[in-house]
């Protein structure tokens, strides 16, 4: 995989430190981004349910709207937290993250998955967005979830991290002074 995959996860920490030392959040602000990040982190799960990373190509569940319901979970996380901080400045970082690896990293990764499974990945794409999700499922639907698969792909990281960031703006809300 290319510079974006290997960047995209430490960017990521870098992104969400940011967003926690520029943040004013208040209650609203907490709950609307925790709902937000809340249904990013169910999509992410729902999707890790499916994928076996390169053994078979994931295209039921989630992966029967979207090609790519990780990132799109991710977004609504990174979202969440950017609400939740209550500044536009950790929107615009939020932002700005998002466009500066998901394209390249999932060029990359559509371009691994063709080559891989070639015509049945062909015949999943025909049918299937990249990215913004389909209304009603479409495609060849093969794979099943299974909740081992959202242990072996480690998704409780994920999940564990959304409400450490909580207690940590909560944290800077309550004991902290704004910046500016």
């Amino acid at each position: 995989m290319g510079d974006a995959s290997r960047l995209r996860v430490p960017a990521g920490y870098v992104a969400g430190l940011v967003a926690l030392v520029l943040a004013q959040p208040n209650l609203f602000s907490l709950v609307l981004g925790g709902v937000l990040a809340v249904a990013g982190e169910a999509l992410r799960v729902w999707a890790s349910g499916y994928i076996e990373k390169t053994q078979y190509l994931a295209t039921g569940g989630p992966y029967a709207y979207t090609r790519n319901p990780l990132y799109l979970g991710s977004v609504l996380v990174g979202l969440g937290v950017a609400v939740a901080s209550w500044r536009p400045e950790a929107a615009v970082v939020a932002g700005l993250y998002f466009v500066a690896f998901y394209p390249a990293v999932i060029y990359e990764e559509s371009t691994f998955l063709r080559g891989k499974f070639g015509a049945e990945y062909d015949e999943w794409a025909r049918f299937v967005p990249i990215f913004l999700p389909r209304l009603n499922p479409a495609g060849p639907n093969r794979s099943r979830f299974q909740w081992d698969r959202v242990e072996q792909n480690r998704e409780w990281r994920t999940a564990a991290a959304i409400p450490l960031m909580a207690l940590a703006l909560y944290a800077r809300a309550r004991w902290l002074p704004p910046l500016w």
